[in-house]
């Protein structure tokens, strides 16, 4: 079991530097940001980018996996993205996972003056996004012509650290986002079911994620990959029980997980009100145990 935690991007660098050195220190494999460009209650509060964030998480780590937890198609284009990500492949010398969602329906798919998409055209962005990326971090160039992404002669020069790219985190629990994990993705995402929440205990989520592993390894199977080659990776927190209450509960959800299929987990850092409310202190005890 690998284990992650997710940092917010709202503390100044100054402040945020230290708790991103304190993840490696602590011991975590990868930690991630998000990506958006106003999120739920924080709205109106400090929100700093993703991608000058992970540019400098990389300069202040040596050892850590750096990602987002997800890159959006709501506000981006797979070519800027793509020489983004490979910068961040380099800066942090092959310690890049590109994370890729559908997008969601909040702030993200308004502030641009967008109207909103429906579920039907979401998801066929979300495969052009998907298809258009793989291309472009895989080919020295890319010519793509879709509805709602393009790229005409799109360079990559130079190319990623890590070969054949830079590896892919796709989160999906539907099924038509679980085939698109199962063709293009190294590590499979989920947040948990749209009914679940986190106050609804371990057992629950576990449940929930070891039904959406076997329909992902049914997805597999339809397009003649081995499900064994495909990380799964849970992100806990508003659906998904993390088990942060206390070191006992921790390390059984960990094996209850683990059991259940999921090769990584990933927690939030405490902040010091809702959401992801903790006790620094006592989260660095039980992490580093």
């Amino acid at each position: 079991m690998r284990l992650g935690v997710v940092i917010l991007p709202e503390d100044r660098w100054g402040e945020a530097r230290q708790r991103w050195r304190r993840a490696e220190e602590l011991g975590f494999d990868h930690a991630w940001t998000y990506d958006h460009l106003a999120w739920r209650s924080l709205r109106e509060s400090n929100w700093f980018g993703a991608v000058p964030t992970l540019a400098a998480a990389a300069l202040a780590t040596e050892r850590i996996g750096l990602g987002a937890l997800v890159f959006s198609p709501s506000f981006r284009h797979p070519v800027p993205l793509a020489k983004e990500v490979v910068t961040l492949d380099d800066i942090s010398g092959g310690r890049f996972i590109l994370g890729i969602g559908a997008g969601g329906y909040g702030w993200d798919a308004t502030m641009l003056g967008h109207p909103p998409l429906s579920p039907g055209e979401r998801h066929r962005r979300f495969v052009e996004f998907v298809e258009l990326t793989d291309l472009l971090l895989r080919q020295p160039e890319t010519s793509y012509s879709g509805r709602f992404f393009s790229a005409d002669g799109a360079t990559r020069y130079p190319s990623s650290v890590q070969q054949p790219r830079v590896p892919l985190a796709i989160a999906a629990t539907g099924p038509r986002g679980m085939e698109l994990a199962a063709t293009f993705a190294d590590i499979w995402v989920t947040t948990g079911e749209g009914a679940l929440s986190a106050q609804a205990g371990i057992e629950a989520s576990v449940a929930a994620v070891r039904d959406q592993i076997s329909r992902l390894e049914d997805a597999c199977r339809a397009v003649d990959r081995d499900p064994q080659t495909l990380r799964r990776l849970a992100l806990t927190g508003p659906l998904l029980e993390s088990g942060l209450g206390s070191s006992a509960s921790f390390r059984d959800a960990l094996g209850q997980y683990a059991a259940a299929g999921i090769d990584d987990l990933v927690v939030h850092w405490p902040r010091p009100s809702e959401p992801y409310h903790g006790d620094v202190a006592a989260f660095e005890r039980m992490v580093a145990r």
